[in-house]
């Protein structure tokens, strides 16, 4: 936290714990047994969101684990949530996820009949434009229906996931779409440039 501060940049969101990424993990939030990690992870999250004015928590939902019954880990997390929900200041957001075979919530849909589950106001939809295109969304629809459901974005081109003009996403129109809806959070940019780093925000020029 003393870097981020000493730095003087802004941390505007912040993953729960999700397990081991780089394994194939994607999030505990439904994960059988390790209930303690996230709930502890919850706790973290708040002493850091307090101190640095973080509003937003990614709650990676969790794979689907051999031998669990879906229902029951669907019902753990929203337990899990509620509690996230109701100890987190700020807004708790739930991500579909592209490229994770045993990850359920792949759709906008999907993440938010569990926002529905839930019923409370601050967890919302963390719409990675990139994910929602690449799993067949109609992205531009998930805009205009559920705009003030969506509490972060993120965006990379698609296919490839570098930066906007790679690929066939549309960004001007969706970014102009989700202005035009009142939504004012950040927009995270989420993807691997395809050239040098500072060519990579190129980009952001053409878009003005």
């Amino acid at each position: 936290m003393r870097a981020i501060e000493d730095a003087g940049v802004q941390l505007t969101g912040l993953n729960l714990a999700a397990g081991d990424m780089p394994g194939g993990d994607r999030g505990l939030a439904s994960w059988p047994g390790r209930e303690s990690e996230f709930r502890d992870s919850i706790d973290i999250a708040a002493g850091i969101g307090k101190r640095l004015g973080t509003r937003v928590f990614n709650a990676l939902y969790g794979n689907r684990v051999e031998g669990a019954d879906p229902r029951d880990q669907d019902d753990l997390a929203v337990q899990n949530l509620a509690r996230a929900a109701a100890l987190l200041d700020g807004t708790v957001v739930l991500e579909p996820l592209s490229g994770a075979d045993r990850y359920p919530l792949r759709t906008a849909a999907d993440a938010l009949a569990v926002a529905d589950r839930l019923n409370v106001p601050n967890v919302a939809l963390l719409a990675d434009l990139y994910h929602l295109a690449v799993n067949g969304d109609d992205v531009a629809a998930v805009i205009r229906d559920h705009a003030a459901r969506i509490g972060h974005v993120q965006i990379a081109d698609a296919p490839g996931r570098h930066e906007p003009g790679t690929g066939e996403i549309p960004f001007d129109a969706h970014l102009s779409a989700l202005t035009a809806a009142g939504y004012t959070g950040w927009v995270g940019l989420e993807y691997a440039p395809s050239t040098t780093t500072a060519r990579a925000f190129d980009w952001m020029e053409r878009s003005k």
